[in-house]
């Protein structure tokens, strides 16, 4: 069984699956990463992603371990560079990553240079093929004043403390007397294009954004021929994390951006594990690494009674319809118009072949209609 492919852009066709490389130095070790490489590859799967931050939980000692081993399965494999495409991000502001850019502090031209160079010194390639930006630089993470000054002559900026804010990993609601200042958005389009026009990547994305920053960003590229366009937004989908369709969906429709939805099995609660009788192995990530994942924690909390009842009723759509739960959560992501791939992650084998396994399901209208019917009961319980 193949993996389909998917036409993202031009000379730009991509699995409609996408390895997500995250537990990569951190869950998995190198030999482990290589086998799940080799596996996902040898299915069809050519489209894999990764972050300058990962692996996760991130820490100063494994930094940067996700794209290291990727770009050593690409060399160990001799593996011809036009057969895989690699997405990568660049760090938005966080402030408690200071082994990053000490922060990073914002999301400047001189972060996302330096950013750019260091993924592409790890995974020891001459380019990227999309490189995202990971999160808004209109995050809140300080209460320090901003303070931002002209740079060198290449007219860059130097971004000193900070403070900006959108809504994101688990909020939904937007806060007006949180939203400061933060660097503009011409900055960060006139370092990617830089990057581009000197070669080091090819297109570029945002991920975890709402439709102002896609608008925004799709604005300013259309008024300056220099500034390269979106071509995708990585957002979080699946059947427990509708909210793409409120709002993103009509953007992303009309302006032709395409989604690449991550955690499609909602960090692995729609498998149906965490509510088995024994919850779940000790090695499952909410498990493994309860009180280290604030991101991860906050989102898909177990104490949450909706989570519950929602997944256990999609379960129950699963058994009703003869389906694997892995199945149904991948197939239903897939079976969105929009969704040019999904972005998921494995620590294991056999759990690589259970969404293999899964890619080429097909949802009839009567469970996409009990699928509806659970949403419009629990609506984005993992927001």
């Amino acid at each position: 069984m193949s993996v389909p492919l998917f036409n993202l852009a031009p000379n730009l066709t991509v699995s409609r699956l996408c390895l997500g490389t995250m537990t990569f130095g951190e869950q998995n070790s190198l030999p482990q990463s290589l086998r799940l490489l080799d596996q996902a590859f040898d299915a069809g799967i050519n489209f894999f992603d990764s972050a300058e931050m990962y692996p996760v939980p991130q820490r100063a000692e494994t930094q940067g371990k996700s794209e290291e081993y990727f770009g050593q399965w690409v060399r160990k494999r001799k593996i011809s560079r036009d057969r895989v495409v690699i997405a990568t991000k660049v760090a938005g502001p966080s402030g408690q990553m200071s082994w990053i850019r000490d922060g990073p502090k914002c999301l400047d031209a001189k972060n996302i240079t330096e950013a750019v160079d260091g993924s592409l010194k790890r995974l020891q390639m001459d380019h990227i093929d999309l490189y995202q930006i990971h999160w808004p630089d209109r995050f809140v993470y300080s209460s320090y004043p901003l303070s931002i000054s002209p740079g060198d002559s290449l007219g860059l900026w130097t971004c000193h403390f900070k403070t900006n804010y959108v809504p994101m990993f688990g909020e939904t609601e937007y806060d007006p007397v949180r939203q400061f200042s933060s660097v503009p958005i011409e900055e960060q389009l006139d370092a990617l294009g830089r990057a581009v026009d000197a070669g080091k990547i090819r297109y570029i994305g945002l991920s975890n954004e709402t439709p102002y920053g896609v608008m925004k960003f799709l604005h300013f590229a259309e008024n300056n021929v220099h500034y390269p366009k979106i071509i995708s937004v990585q957002n979080s989908y699946s059947l427990l994390c509708r909210t793409f369709d409120s709002g993103m969906a009509e953007c992303c429709h009309h302006e032709r951006i395409y989604v690449l939805g991550y955690s499609p099995l909602a960090m692995g609660i729609l498998s149906g594990k965490y509510f088995a009788s024994d919850g779940a192995p000790s090695d499952a990530r909410l498990n493994l690494f309860k009180g280290r994942y604030s991101e991860g924690e906050s989102r898909y909390s177990l104490a949450r009674n909706t989570l519950k009842l929602a997944t256990m009723e999609y379960l129950g759509i699963a058994e009703k319809y003869g389906l694997h739960p892995v199945s149904l959560a991948i197939a239903f992501v897939l079976n969105h118009p929009l969704v040019a791939s999904t972005v998921f992650g494995v620590t294991k084998s056999w759990q690589l072949e259970e969404v293999i396994s899964a890619c080429n399901v097909e949802l009839t209208s009567e469970i996409i209609a009990d699928i509806n019917k659970i949403h419009a009961k629990f609506p984005n319980p993992c927001p």
